[in-house]
């Protein structure tokens, strides 16, 4: 089913269901045909046979007390119908070929499992008519496997209401008065990806910090959490934490229960063979030691051979580093070695034993330099660390019996920094990524290094939610629903769609920079060009102002989970943005001898020090529950690892003597001092015009604003600054009565006097200019014409069913644009598809260029590099290839700056522009290749980060 009919039916349904993307099998009132499964008073009994897995009972105790979250009657679980009074609901759970009770359904033709059987983690539910003596009618969920069973009775669980983050994020269990099985028959097919799950990583000091004081250790009362919580978000793969913990050493359970719950354990692409890092032997090199590296190996085999692993095969340096004496001739005796013991120990049949071998940052060179890979080997591709999947398989890779997957990264420790702390990750670029690889048949495993987990809890919402059911995110656009589904869940109804905005707006503020890089002030040149550094403080605050709204309209036990997952990484990430960017003001304003430099140095402190009160904040959530998540450093990076400590960037004071050419300072928009030229302005420029009048120095002036001209006022018309009581700066706002301004061009002039000392004399250019009649598109201002990707004039399909679809919340300022479907081949500009940028310019320009903006994307197919063509006016289109050849293992030039600034720029020639109506004409020429913004150079475009503001539009 497409996602798009999931979402609509999940939100129309959603008094009967609340399992994303999920069918309903529930409802909460009563319908004809349908079994009270429970209610106020009442509880089902959960049937489970003896014979069954252990793992299958024990979901089946936590359905039994989810009812009781739910309708405060908690059911019971039961390994046989007999007994049980003829108005006691039940449900009957268990796995086909496991569970005598399933199978006697079976083959008395009770139950249909003929769509089942047989797959990997399906499972059928429905309600079936005398299923055992004494019970009229039961629903009975059928798994094809003892994960298909677990899958089936969580799958309950959220439906009546029982987030999978109930404990993990303290989401509260909705309230029912009455629950009903649904009369028809729910067959979930096997998921899209085999292997999915998560990898606890980089976790000192947060979640290590936070296990020590509540478990002492990573034991397995920390790890059944763990576990539940992954097979309530129907995942069943995980990498344990590696610092400094052994999973199998540190507590005997872990191994035996990850099994017993259903968890597929696995090991990082640095520890092979079921081994922790801490437990290798030294020196750790193939070469000179070997005899005790294969020992370590096969000691590893045989402590977890009787448990569900997934072995990770190969090896790499000693620390999570390149090996100086591997190659890739060393590396291929190395996994047949591994193969070879693996042989001897499971079975002679590798095709049944679940391996996988990780290209991870050197690793990739091996593999370029021809290495031989086992075909029964998963390769398990990697991103860069950074969300951006280096190679996904090829042709000639396609029909691998180990077929591929994916290592990804919502948080990481290396180049270019650190980042660990709070969520930075945008979920519509997540979506692009997996969902390329998805296409591409990257499809055996995917998994997510997490980090500490508990920061986190949104991406691996929707990571998981992906690779259990990617052909319900088909579509571009599925991300947003997606987030208004997952909102409704958590959150309810009334608040979802205001949250689904709000979380979709974050994305696109933390997508510009990590908070770990902010120290570089990105927005240090453009304290004035654009406004940008306040508008991106302004679209902070009035996030902050929105998740506040929801969160104060939230009943008190709802606000607890609102503020872990929303409200404190929109507080505590909006703090470090104001920090770093009002100090990067205090330094261009300083400059100045503005006397607001002073007040934005107090405005620095006392932000950097509400820092601290977030955390505490959290910290004392649930009487201290989740004390040391969060602890992790953020402020004062100098390089990639962190600092020991939190620290404040530096700000300026400046002496409060006016300096001799007077108190009163004019700074103009979009300049860094006193220029007297304002940039011109037009019927459409969309951004305001100002000017700043400041004290400089003690005391107070007064002052007057004049125009040369009545058709231009100026707001306010006259005022006071004064320091440091009263207003040190005021703004002064233009606007103008395009009625009676002449037109065509001129310019008027603007005249400040203080009270005493000299006029500032200000010239605004104008340009009172029309666009022809039924023209739709961008207009021109003051040289430049940006566009975002959802505002094209028009969008023509290409052969074979190809086209360009909007992915909506992308990218550093609006929305993304990407060729679909990802597995269409390279196209051409002849016959693809391509999108029309229609603008009206009114300057001549002999040598316009368009300016690109992309996600920092590889050629995930090197034969087939990322590629883009534009063209003006229907003239000869460029081709651009924005990355060039790079080696695997390595990064392509222009790499680094591309991840810090969440964005390649990539800027080519379109020729003379000259006065009157154009079309920009875009075409994308291989999959994967995302473009997010475009910006027209008339020979007007300032230095900025994110670019000009978007140009106003007509008729659009």
């Amino acid at each position: 089913m497409r996602f798009s009919a999931t979402i609509v039916s999940l939100v129309a349904l959603a008094s009967k269901a609340l399992a994303i993307g999920q069918a309903p099998s529930l409802a909460f009132e009563e319908v004809d045909g349908g079994l009270k499964l429970g209610g106020t008073g009442s509880a089902p009994v959960i049937v489970i046979d003896s014979k069954d897995w252990a793992g299958v009972t024990r979901a089946g105790n936590d359905l039994a007390n989810d009812f009781g979250l739910v309708t405060g009657s908690k059911g019971r679980v039961a390994t046989s119908a007999n007994g049980i009074s003829g108005s006691t609901p039940v449900i009957i759970a268990g796995t086909i070929g496991k569970s005598p009770l399933i199978d006697n359904l079976v083959s008395s033709g009770k139950l249909d499992v003929s769509s089942t059987t047989g797959k990997w983690e399906a499972f059928t539910s429905q309600l079936v008519s005398d299923p055992a003596p004494g019970v009229s009618s039961a629903l009975v969920l059928a798994g094809s496997d003892k994960r298909g069973t677990i899958y089936a009775i969580y799958d309950i669980s959220e439906q009546i209401g029982v987030s999978p983050w109930y404990w993990w994020a303290d989401v509260p269990p909705k309230k029912k008065t009455n629950i009903y099985a649904l009369p028809k028959t729910k067959v979930q097919g096997s998921p899209s990806i085999k292997y999915r799950g998560i990898f606890l990583n980089d976790e000192q000091p947060a979640l290590t910090n936070w296990v020590n004081r509540n478990y002492g250790r990573y034991d397995s009362r920390f790890y059944g959490k763990v576990f539940e919580l992954l097979l309530r978000l129907r995942a069943n793969y995980l990498w344990p934490t590696m610092w400094n913990s052994r999973f199998y050493v540190d507590d005997s359970r872990n191994g035996p229960l990850a099994d017993e719950m259903g968890i597929v354990m696995g090991t990082s692409h640095t520890e092979p063979m079921a081994r922790a890092d801490k437990e290798k032997v030294k020196p750790w090199d193939w070469r000179s030691n070997q005899w005790n590296l294969k020992r370590y190996m096969q000691d590893g085999l045989n402590r977890a051979k009787n448990w569900e692993t997934l072995w990770t095969l190969g090896m790499r340096g000693d620390g999570d580093t390149a090996s100086p004496t591997l190659d890739a001739r060393s590396l291929v005796d190395v996994i047949n070695y591994q193969q070879s013991i693996m042989k001897d120990t499971l079975t002679q049949n590798l095709a049944k034993v679940p391996q996988m071998w990780c290209v991870y940052k050197e690793v990739g060179g091996y593999y370029d330099a021809g290495m031989n890979i086992p075909d029964d080997l998963t390769i398990l591709w990697s991103d860069d660390n950074s969300g951006n999947i280096q190679r996904l398989p090829i042709a000639s890779e396609a029909n691998r019996e180990g077929n591929a997957g994916v290592y990804y990264h919502f948080d990481y420790v290396g180049d270019p920094r650190n980042y660990k702390w709070i969520n930075t990750i945008q979920l519509s670029k997540t979506w692009e990524q997996m969902h390329l690889a998805w296409a591409r048949n990257a499809t055996e495993i995917w998994i997510v290094n997490v980090g500490d987990l508990k920061p986190l809890e949104l991406p691996i919402s929707h990571f998981l939610d992906m690779a259990y059911d990617m052909s319900s995110f088909t579509s571009a656009a599925s991300t947003d629903p997606w987030l208004k589904a997952w909102a409704t869940r958590e959150f309810g109804s009334n608040v979802a769609d205001g949250t689904a905005e709000a979380m979709a707006t974050y994305g696109k503020l933390i997508v510009r920079r990590k908070y770990e890089l902010l120290n570089l002030n990105p927005f240090m040149l453009s304290t004035n060009n654009y406004d940008e550094a306040e508008n991106v403080l302004d679209e902070w605050t009035a996030l902050e102002s929105k998740a506040q709204t929801l969160y104060d309209s939230l009943d008190s036990a709802t606000q607890i989970a609102f503020f872990e997952v929303v409200l404190h990484p929109i507080m505590a990430g909006g703090v470090v943005q104001r920090v770093y960017i009002n100090a990067a003001r205090n330094s261009a304003y300083a400059s100045q001898n503005r006397m607001s430099t002073n007040k934005l140095a107090d405005d620095v402190r006392a932000t950097y020090a509400q820092d601290a009160v977030i955390q505490r904040r959290y910290h004392g959530l649930l009487n201290g529950k989740w004390n040391h998540m969060m602890d992790q450093v953020h402020f004062g990076y100098t390089y990639w690892q962190d600092p020991r400590s939190n620290s404040m960037p530096g700000v300026r004071t400046i002496g409060t003597n006016a300096p001799r050419d007077g108190m009163l300072g004019v700074s103009v928009q979009n300049s860094g001092g006193s220029n007297p030229t304002l940039q011109d302005m037009s019927p459409y420029t969309r951004e305001n015009r100002t000017f700043e009048i400041f004290a400089r120095g003690s005391g107070s002036m007064d002052f007057s604003i004049a125009s040369s001209e009545d058709y231009v006022r100026v707001s306010p018309s006259s005022g006071t600054v004064s320091y440091p009581s009263g207003t040190s700066d005021i703004r002064a706002n233009i606007r103008v009565n395009w009625f009676a301004a002449p037109k065509g061009s001129s310019s008027v002039t603007i005249t400040v006097t203080p009270r005493s000392g000299n006029a500032v004399r200000l010239t605004l250019p104008l340009r009172n200019v029309a666009v022809p009649d039924g023209f739709k598109g961008h207009v021109e201002s003051n040289g430049a014409v940006a566009m975002e990707m959802a505002h094209f004039s028009s969008r023509e399909s290409g052969a074979g069913g190809s086209s360009l679809e909007v992915i909506p919340n992308y990218g550093r300022t609006h929305s993304g644009l990407t060729l679909m479907p990802s597995t269409a081949g390279t196209q051409s500009t002849g016959s693809g598809p391509k999108a029309v940028y229609s603008f009206f310019s009114y300057t001549t320009a002999s040598n316009a260029k368009v300016t690109v903006y992309m996600p920092p994307s590889f050629n995930v197919d090197p034969g087939h590099p990322l590629k883009f063509a534009v063209a003006l006016d229907g003239g000869n289109p460029s081709t651009v290839t924005p990355i060039g050849r790079y080696t695997l293992g390595s990064m392509p030039s222009g790499w680094k700056e591309s991840v810090i600034d969440g964005a390649r720029v990539v800027t080519t020639n379109i020729g003379r522009v000259e006065p009157g109506k154009h079309e920009l004409s875009l075409w994308l020429l291989e999959p994967g290749t995302v473009v997010h913004r475009l910006v027209v150079d008339l020979g007007g475009v300032a230095s900025s980060y994110l670019g000009p503001p978007e140009s106003g539009t007509v008729g659009m």
